[in-house]
């Protein structure tokens, strides 16, 4: 299987700062077909996790435009401009190169009060 690796379990960050959430893979989730199966997503408190980034970089529909993906074959980036409150929750990547399809542990994002 490939393994997902999110080294930063947390981030505190102050409202209107940017963060870059860091993930590796253990094998390169570039396609023969130019696409790079990665994907990034968002479980906020209480809520189901919400798709915010698809192959990489494409950015979900709804999403603000603060949030964006970019990456290699195997390491890969979620910057996310401007941080406001309601970015609060936890960030996780997920390849769909290979099945089984495999999660990050995941990056908490928290505000400095």
């Amino acid at each position: 299987d490939i393994v997902m690796t999110q080294t930063a379990p947390s981030a505190l960050v102050t409202p209107g700062e940017s963060v870059s959430i860091s993930c590796r893979s253990s094998k390169s989730l570039l396609h023969s077909n130019g696409n790079t199966y990665l994907y990034w997503f968002l479980q906020r408190p209480g809520q189901c996790p919400q798709l915010l980034i698809y192959r990489m970089s494409n950015l979900a529909s709804g999403v603000p435009d603060r949030f964006s993906g970019s990456g290699s074959g195997t390491a890969f980036t979620l910057r996310i401009s401007r941080v406001e409150a309601e970015d609060v929750g936890v960030y996780y990547c997920m390849q769909q190169r290979e099945y089984p399809y495999t999660f990050g542990g995941g990056t908490k994002l928290e505000i400095k009060r």
